[in-house]
């Protein structure tokens, strides 16, 4: 089942108002419910290599086996989503694919980039993600952040070194301790979510988050949310009109009707007249 019409979808990139280079990536597959961005790091352009790596490689292998597997499947060994589980293993694999290339060219040596992907699917959103680059969920009028970063400052206020808000203002944001094409493996978070209509999800890279405070962030989803492009030229505006320091890439999902998936006799119904 495509999910045109049921969610609506936006995104924007920007290089930002201090870097030379755009080494955010983001790519999307809207009749699957697919949204993929990567924040890369490395030497010169290298940065840009992972991250596009990251987004074909995830897109690819995703709208691939969403075409041929059951969708509405649990995984019995980890309880998943076939979805979640699809996410999963497309990361892994750019991970590695990141990870030679890292080996093998000289000019790519030491690049490696973040990663936040979700899929969307029977009234529900699987997330995968890595590193820094985060997902937001604004509901009614409750907006929080559904991905935790792993990073340096997220583990001391795990640890109680900071609190949530101190994290918020400090300037040691960016010392990421996972990240894609680092290692030949790598520990890839996945969460599942129930979905509701009029849900807006962002997914964005840190150039977003460390230029804008999140009340402002949630203030700006709420005020222009009759339009999403409108929404993400706001956010990018705002990120750049606070210096701009970083890349900003932020990608928007509104769920605009319920898509529960066919199940049992009527997916045996539905094929009965194709």
């Amino acid at each position: 089942m495509s999910l045109r019409g049921k969610i609506d979808f936006a995104s924007l990139t920007d290089t930002g108002r201090v870097r030379e280079h755009n080494e955010d990536a983001i790519g999307s597959n809207p009749d699957i419910g697919l949204m993929v961005l990567a924040d890369g790091m490395g030497g010169y352009n290298a940065g840009e290599v992972a991250s596009g790596i990251a987004v074909q490689i995830v897109t690819e292998l995703a709208t691939e086996a969403a075409a041929r597997e059951d969708r509405g499947d649990i995984d019995p060994h980890s309880g998943l989503m076939r979805q979640s589980i699809i996410l999963r293993d497309a990361v892994f694999r750019a991970n590695k694919i990141i990870f030679q290339t890292a080996q093998s060219q000289t000019h790519c040596e030491g690049m490696g980039t973040t990663i936040v992907a979700c899929m969307f699917h029977d009234n529900k959103v699987s997330i995968a993600h890595v590193g820094d680059s985060r997902a937001y969920r604004l509901r009614g009028g409750a907006f929080e952040q559904i991905t935790l970063d792993h990073s340096l400052l997220q583990e001391l206020v795990d640890r109680g070194f900071y609190s949530a808000e101190e994290a918020q203002r400090s300037t040691n944001r960016n010392y990421v301790t996972r990240a894609l094409g680092v290692e030949p493996t790598v520990e890839v978070e996945v969460h599942e979510h129930d979905v509701l209509p009029d849900d807006v999800f962002l997914l964005c890279s840190d150039g977003l988050p460390d230029m804008v405070e999140d009340e402002d962030i949630h203030l700006t989803i709420s005020t222009f949310n009759a339009s999403l492009d409108v929404v993400s030229q706001q956010l990018v505006d705002l990120a750049n009109n606070h210096g701009g320091r970083d890349n900003v890439s932020v990608m928007l999902a509104q769920v605009l009707d319920s898509f529960a998936a066919k199940k049992g006799l009527l997916v045996k119904i539905a094929g009965w007249f194709r």
